[in-house]
């Protein structure tokens, strides 16, 4: 009777052996990962130095100066606020530039 047994079992294995093999394989190409790039801001430390601020000649004028000392100091301190900005304009770009990936 144990003869039979074991005869039955190993037929039933037979066949239950390559089933379970294919459903294994697959379900192991079914689920392969699928990735999906996304681009994430990152905080990088800005290390540009900031410009000094230049000393404007209309701040070192005495109060009552003529108007054409007035006028002179007005039309130089525009000059340097146009340079100055200019500078900053540059720390400013070299700060929000993208990055670029290293080697």
């Amino acid at each position: 009777m144990s003869g039979t047994f074991w005869n039955a079992l190993e037929h039933r294995a037979v066949r239950f052996v390559p089933t379970l093999a294919a459903a294994l394989v697959g379900a192991g190409c079914a689920g392969t990962p699928q990735y999906t790039r996304v681009n994430v801001p990152v905080p990088v430390e800005c290390k540009e130095v900031v410009p000094d601020r230049p000393a404007m000649p209309t701040e070192s004028l005495a109060t009552g100066a003529a108007p054409w000392v007035l006028l002179r100091a007005a039309l130089s301190e525009i000059d340097r606020r146009e340079a100055y900005e200019i500078k900053m304009r540059a720390a400013l770009a070299a700060c929000t530039a993208p990055l670029v990936a290293g080697p």
